[in-house]
Formats: structure tokens, sequence, C-alpha cells
């Protein structure tokens, strides 16, 4: 179970939200609206643990992130709003790199299984500067085909992807939960997941 608990988030002087409670069970899907700089993203770095709140506390299976270190990383898997791959290595390179960088070490056959999957099987060995950005977000997305973490947290998932790709996201993202996985997720898009339970989290 992953709970916010009282959360607030102060930037500079601004208050983006205070008093943000949830609770998030297995095969459970968390999707945070609201409009830009609402604290959507901020909201997301706390659940990575990149960024502290200004009040109240995250738990995971009951205890405190903050205390968890390594263990609580180990059981999470994040994609933020940029798609962070390097341009210079190829395809492939970039999914073996940040899988191992993650924790998680691929061959490349998973990797190449992947990139197949997800539409990239005949761009493996390019180099990602020379791809779209929606392809360049199929990358990054790629991970979630090799990760095995039960907890996703995804930010703009969709983003530059066309109705194919948002169509082979969706089922990836109902089989994680229907195995019991969960995500917390922002998307500007409308997508119609199945879960064993939907929270709409709303940021002012």
């Amino acid at each position: 179970m992953l709970q916010g608990m009282n959360l607030a988030c102060v930037r500079g002087d601004r208050e983006l939200f205070r008093g943000v409670n949830f609770s998030l069970e297995e095969g459970g899907l968390m999707q945070v609206r609201g409009p830009n700089g609402s604290g959507k993203t901020s909201l997301l770095r706390m659940l990575c643990g990149l960024s502290n709140p200004a009040a109240g506390e995250i738990r995971w299976r009951g205890t405190a992130i903050r205390s968890l270190n390594g263990d609580y990383f180990a059981d999470m898997t994040y994609i933020g709003h940029l798609s962070g791959t390097k341009d210079d290595l190829t395809v492939i390179e970039n999914l073996l790199i940040s899988s191992a960088l993650a924790g998680f070490e691929i061959d490349m056959q998973e990797a190449s299984e992947a990139l197949e999957y997800i539409g990239l099987g005949s761009r493996q060995v390019l180099p990602v500067k020379v791809l779209s950005q929606g392809q360049r977000r199929r990358v990054a997305l790629a991970r979630l085909l090799v990760c095995k973490t039960p907890l996703w947290i995804l930010d703009e998932p969709l983003v530059a992807l066309d109705v194919m790709a948002v169509k082979l996201i969706q089922e990836l993202l109902e089989q994680h939960l229907k195995q019991g996985g969960m995500v917390v997720m922002t998307t500007h898009q409308e997508i119609d997941i199945t879960a064993a339970s939907i929270t709409q989290l709303q940021l002012a």
C-alpha cells in the first residue's frame, strides 16, 4: 500500500497544495489531475523520494519512505515527463543502461523483445537523436516491460504518443494492475483503463 498523509508542497513563496491524502492498494490506479502549476509533477517527485514534502508523510507498506531507503526504490519505477534518453546512444543501449541504473540487469534478447513489443524493433541500433519525440517516449516506456517493480509512477506517459502507442501503453498498464501492481500517473489525455480500483486525485 502507498499512502500520502496530509502532504503539502511549497515552491519558493508559493504553496502549491496542502492537506493531500490518499491510499493506493494493490491493483489500484491513481490519476493525478489539475491545471498547469498545481503541483502534479512535484507530488510525483515526492512519491519517488526525489524531494521532501513541506508537511506530511508518504508511507510504503506502512513505513515512511524516508526510512526505507533502497528497499523502497527497489519496489518503484519512475518515468518522468522528460524521456531521459541519451541522444548519442542507440535505442537498445538506452534501454540496457537505464534498466541497469534502475537495478534491473537485462540481456540483449530481453531488451530486443521489449523494443519489438513497443514498436521499435526496426530501430534498435539507431541513435536516439534521429528518433521522433514519440519514438523517444517509447524508448523510455520500454523499461516498464522489463522492470519487476510493483509500483509505477508515471508523469505524462502518453505525451507525444500516437493512437497505436497509447493503446499499447493502456494494455501494459492494465496487465500490470491485473497482476496486483500499482500505478500513479498524470496525464492530460483521456485513457480508459480497467483496474480493481481507480482514484482521481484532483489538485487545485
